[in-house]
């Protein structure tokens, strides 16, 4: 069993990696789930897929917010080690430097996208829409996927850490899928199902009072509240058909360093054994989390109002073994790597009482999960 040290050597390699604060699961050797298929049809392939390998070998990647795009998902063998990845001693840690740095769309379009969702809310279109915007970087030299992995490790041990190569591994100047989310989309362990869904959000503050008044803040929050709900609601009107018991209690605070989320331990178990993870991704994703509310109407306003290809990024992203377990987070916190340029993302939930100046500001405290960890001072 390896150490999860060596996770970030695997990364090199182009293995898939997730780690949490109590195991770190390597995929080596993988090979395209379907080739050029997207998200919907990997999805549907696993479970005959897994049906046809041997013990060990499990399904581990991405499914890109978009279900009709192509997927990330790879088959091969894994192997799970006990404790968080942690950097390797021996790593030598070359910061890149950044030559260029470029928001799209620019903070005043992303506000103006903000208030176009906001009239289509009153208008009765929607409830709620997730509206997403990025941080391009290029930097001199190519970004490095093992340094950024264990750095983003290290500053986010609640996380989950992955490293997920969206393209062909073994090709040169590939594109990857590297973050470290806080959202848990759903863990399976035989009847048992635990989601964690995240919605109602607040930067932080490194002054310590202010940082327990935006605490409260939040939790008071009519707003943020009612944001958080849709995103229940659906989670729990999902489920109640596949599961006997489902459970959703009040609410509670969530803290990364830079968020303060409302978060809810939903608890399930399931009607029948045969249901896998994978099939709850299918009928779960996209949450209201990263879409919206109604998901339909939602997806439909951010087709027409947002600017950025999310790509992988709000997609599901996790693994599932050939019992049906599985692990899946929501893919935020994250970045696209591919060579010299990094393409942060990160989204904030509109709903009415929205103001469009603090989405902004939401969306730049959520991508320093990633900015942090990739420009070090």
């Amino acid at each position: 069993m390896p150490e999860p040290a060596a996770a970030t050597l695997a990364v090199r390699a182009g293995a898939t990696v997730f780690s949490d604060a109590k195991s770190t699961l390597v995929q080596t050797g993988p090979r395209p789930l379907v080739p050029g298929g997207s998200g919907a049809e990997q999805l549907r392939r696993t479970a005959r897929t897994l049906d046809e390998e041997p013990e060990g070998v499990v399904v581990a990647g991405a499914v890109p917010f978009d279900l009709s795009a192509p997927g990330a998902l790879r088959v091969g063998p894994a192997v799970r080690s006990r404790g968080p990845l942690t950097p390797d001693a021996a790593r030598v840690v070359r910061p890149a430097t950044v030559a260029r740095s470029r928001p799209h769309p620019s903070p005043a379009r992303y506000a103006a996208a903000v208030r176009e969702a906001l009239a289509r809310i009153a208008a009765g279109d929607v409830q709620k829409v997730v509206l997403a915007r990025s941080l391009e970087l290029t930097a001199l030299v190519d970004w490095s996927v093992p340094d950024l992995v264990a750095e983003l490790a290290a500053r986010n041990p609640a996380a989950t850490t992955l490293a997920v190569p969206v393209d062909d591994p073994a090709q040169a100047g590939g594109r990857w899928l590297v973050g470290a989310s806080p959202e848990l989309l759903l863990r399976r362990r035989g009847p048992s199902v635990l989601l964690r869904p995240l919605a109602g959000s607040v930067p932080r503050s490194p002054e310590p009072e202010e940082d327990l008044r935006r605490a409260d803040a939040l939790m008071a929050s009519d707003k943020d509240r009612r944001e958080h709900a849709y995103v229940v609601e659906a989670v729990v009107e999902t489920l109640r058909p596949l599961c006997r018991t489902v459970s959703a209690p009040e609410p509670e605070l969530l803290a990364t360093p830079t968020v303060w989320h409302l978060a809810t331990r939903v608890t399930a178990l399931l009607n029948d054994t045969t249901t896998t993870s994978v099939d709850l991704v299918a009928a779960l994703h996209p949450t209201p989390a990263v879409g919206g509310s109604p998901r339909r109407a939602a997806a439909q306003v951010i087709r027409e109002v947002e600017e950025v290809d999310r790509g992988c990024y709000a997609g599901a992203v996790g693994w599932q073994d050939g019992d049906g377990d599985g692990e899946w987070v929501v893919g935020v916190r994250c970045a696209e790597v591919a060579g010299r340029l990094m393409r942060i993302l990160g989204g904030a939930g509109i709903v009415a009482g929205s103001d469009p100046d603090a989405e902004v500001r939401e969306t730049a405290a959520k991508m320093r999960t990633v900015l942090e960890a990739a420009v070090r001072r």
